[in-house]
């Protein structure tokens, strides 16, 4: 296979969103989930089973299940699958897969160690044993779907999940592949809560509510995604890795330049939040916070944060002409912060440029 870089004008889209949360199945839905529920709104644990089926939840962990889910979800709207099966309509060397979770399978971790420490490596299931891996979530996405593109996953803090949407739009820029599938995925767990929380069942205020979710994207370039006759959700556009929130957002908008919405680090705003006291962005524009409807969703906030924008961009407050969406992972309590542009499909260059050389 000849791989070869693209025109460096090429643009980046998303064509697809899948979304594994109770009471949100849309980006529309998820974003009216962010504006009107809170977090106080009951709710059951996501079924995934009505989803991806029985047979899909063997020697899988739950954050394996919900990821499979979500991308099951982000593969149909791209219209990467048939929506009677998984039999994938393109090749699947063209497909990459590049999942965040920095939550995911500490369970499984621990809980093998625990056996071992009491029973030895006598105590351990052969079939259970490789949801211990971290990279187990890339590669049931890739096993169970068929995509033999290049296979990542980022345990990578705050900003994980935009670094994760990153370096697929990297890897279909460079060549490497026409698209790829994202996944960002947290579970809540007992021994999530405990790490978190101090103890399992030991805080119940809004700010200790914990995700136990996924979401997912499929980006890819705009020549192909014409090629296949799919329209783009949104125009993925610039992304800056910084210390502080403020450099990073004025990186990206320069000389107080106002996003027509602001994704928020999670929790900006509350009183454990320092980073908030001096907003970069303008007060007028509207700011949404995942965690006031889903609770911390850690490595998997930066895909959310995403799949919610597509929503806004397809509003009439997002039509072409408001702005673009400022998505913000991480703030100044955190080793790092990202941030990334999404704007809408209408500014999409109007002869794109197709990339060269990714396997057919």
């Amino acid at each position: 296979m000849t791989l070869k870089a693209p025109q460096v004008s090429e643009e980046i889209v998303v064509t697809g969103v899948g979304l594994a949360l109770p009471g949100a199945d849309t980006p529309r839905e998820l974003l009216r989930a962010i504006d009107e529920c809170g977090v106080d709104r009951p709710y059951e644990p996501f079924d995934t089973g009505a989803r991806i089926g029985r047979r899909g939840h063997r020697y899988k962990d739950r954050a394996t299940q919900l990821a499979l889910c979500a991308a099951q979800g982000a593969l149909r709207d791209a219209a990467l699958i048939p929506g009677d099966s998984e039999e994938l309509t393109v090749p699947g060397g063209t497909v990459g897969v590049v999942a965040s979770s920095n939550l995911g399978n500490l369970d499984t971790a621990c809980l093998t160690a625990a056996a071992i420490a009491e029973d030895s490596v006598a105590g351990l299931s052969p079939m259970g044993l490789p949801n211990a891996s971290s990279n187990v979530v890339a590669s049931w996405a890739a096993i169970r779907f068929g995509l033999r593109g290049p296979n990542l996953m980022l345990c990578n803090g705050a900003t994980s999940g935009l670094d994760a949407v990153h370096w697929a739009v990297t890897m279909v820029a460079a060549g490497r592949v026409r698209r790829a599938l994202v996944i960002g995925v947290e579970t809540h767990n007992a021994v999530v809560e405990g790490l978190l929380c101090g103890s399992p069942g030991g805080s119940t205020s809004a700010e200790d509510l914990l995700l136990d979710g996924a979401g997912a994207l499929v980006v890819e370039g705009a020549a192909w995604a014409r090629d296949r006759g799919v329209e783009p959700a949104a125009v993925l556009g610039r992304y800056a890795r910084r210390t502080e929130l403020g450099a990073c957002i004025k990186t990206l908008l320069p000389g107080g330049a106002a996003p027509g919405v602001w994704f928020t680090p999670e929790g900006y705003g509350t009183p454990r939040d320092a980073s908030a006291a001096a907003a970069p962005v303008p007060d007028g524009v509207p700011r949404h916070d995942l965690t006031t409807a889903f609770g911390r969703a850690s490595g998997a906030l930066g895909v959310l944060q995403c799949a919610a924008a597509v929503g806004w961009l397809g509003t009439a407050e997002g039509r072409a002409d408001a702005g673009d969406a400022l998505i913000t992972s991480g703030d100044d309590t955190t080793d790092a912060v990202a941030a990334l542009l999404l704007s809408p499909p209408g500014r999409l260059a109007a002869v794109p440029r197709r990339p060269g050389g990714a396997a057919a």
